[in-house]
């Protein structure tokens, strides 16, 4: 069955795309491959994340240099699923990330928006059923 495996996320600069996915959001490192062009292939993932995980795309044009931060025009464009939004909400406000709203309680479950390094829009959100 087709799955959806990588989305890309344009970065300015892969160390510090890393830093921040990795120390701020716990993400994992999964690959950072360095490729003929001087670029590299870099993915992180949520840890235990099986299907889904970002490629961190260093912007090599000044069109995708003028999207760094604002890929989904203004709109919440990822989704961080917790099983436990106050221990990984604590955790990612101790590490520095910032939250645009206070956490909110949903039909759907418990929400929050934050923005990783570049100011794209992601919630954190602990479905209902979870």
């Amino acid at each position: 069955m087709p799955h959806l495996g990588l989305v890309t996320v344009v970065v300015r600069d892969y160390d510090e795309a890393i830093a921040h996915y990795r120390d701020a959001l716990g993400f994992e490192l999964r690959e950072d491959t360095p490729r003929g062009d001087g670029g590299r292939w870099v993915v992180v993932a949520p840890p235990g994340s099986r299907e889904t995980a970002l490629l961190l795309a260093r912007a090599a044009t000044e069109d995708q240099r003028a999207r760094v931060g604002d890929q989904t025009g203004g709109r919440v464009g990822w989704f961080l699923t917790t099983d436990d939004f106050d221990r990984d909400h604590a955790r990612m406000t101790a590490a520095g990330v910032t939250f645009l709203e206070p956490p909110r309680h949903e039909p759907y479950g418990t929400v929050a928006v934050f923005s990783d390094l570049y100011g794209n829009r992601w919630d954190l959100i602990q479905p209902a059923d979870a």
